[in-house]
């Protein structure tokens, strides 16, 4: 199953967060030890996650909390994303945000303000958002129906949780941004305009500015084959599909997406064919 993979091949490992680094509030089994031994090799550690319930802070104090010091800088979220991107095409909007108080912040931050009359609103964000009400899908919809954009964070349909329900494995789960989009697109006959997180271009242009590196020097190692993975086949970066989050290793034998390896733990990247 984890084939020995060459690590003179990549100069950059890119790290999906939740259901593969970290499952709730503990780093998963070989995570801590596989990325110090990819550190002291020399190699770049870069972390990208689609969830924007944290900002990329948060997400840097949490690694350092569980023993991977890391800075805020070497993490990238999809609120960070869809920061750049609304600054390059509408920079300065009045939004109204379908999300939770982090990616607020990160977009006030970013020169754009929050608004909820629906006539006032150039852009609706979807996102991942645990405190969703209806008077939020009805701001959204009478907001698009005035004119206004539709853009998402993520298109995730759910977040890895530890399980709560006996039975069902260590890995459970949260419904995430896609639900949003879903019930914004229904009621209001919209499809969403462009989602910033993985797969997107927008996501994966993003690392590789940070990293300043070309694609084929790096390795996307994620538990999604159509995020994690997609993405970093679309870029032209190699992958690695791990089996301890969202996807069963039988998700792979009908899937058109196909990592370039499969491990079980962070801990066959270390398998090395050199």
């Amino acid at each position: 199953m984890a084939q020995p993979i060459p690590s003179h091949l990549y100069d950059a490992y890119i790290f999906d967060l939740d259901g593969t680094v970290t499952l709730g509030d503990a780093l998963l089994s070989t995570a801590g030890e596989t990325i110090q031994t990819l550190r002291d090799w020399g190699k770049r550690t870069i972390f990208l996650s689609n969830n924007p319930t944290h900002t990329r802070y948060a997400y840097a104090q949490k690694l350092t909390r569980l023993g991977l010091p890391t800075p805020p800088e070497d993490v990238i979220n999809s609120s960070f994303v869809m920061v750049g991107f609304l600054q390059r095409i509408m920079p300065g909007a009045r939004l109204f945000v379908v999300g939770e108080q982090p990616l607020m912040d990160d977009l006030r931050a970013g020169g754009f303000e929050h608004v909820e009359d629906a006539q006032c609103i150039d852009a609706v964000i979807a996102s991942f958002d645990r405190t969703f009400v209806y008077r939020k899908l009805q701001i959204a919809f009478d907001a698009i129906r005035a004119g206004a954009r539709f853009f998402a964070t993520n298109g995730d349909r759910y977040c890895p949780i530890p399980s709560t329900s006996p039975g069902t494995g260590p890995v459970g789960g949260e419904p995430d941004a896609a639900a949003l989009i879903a019930a914004i697109e229904a009621c209001t006959n919209t499809r969403v305009e462009a989602i910033v997180g993985k797969p997107s271009p927008y996501m994966a242009k993003a690392v590789l500015h940070l990293l300043q590196l070309p694609p084929e020097a790096c390795l996307m190692t994620g538990d999604r084959l159509e995020t994690d993975v997609q993405m970093g086949l679309q870029a032209g970066m190699g992958t690695a599909l791990t089996l301890t989050g969202a996807t069963p290793e039988s998700a792979l034998t009908n899937s058109p997406i196909q990592p370039t390896y499969v491990i079980r733990q962070l801990s066959d990247l270390l398998r090395t064919g050199d």
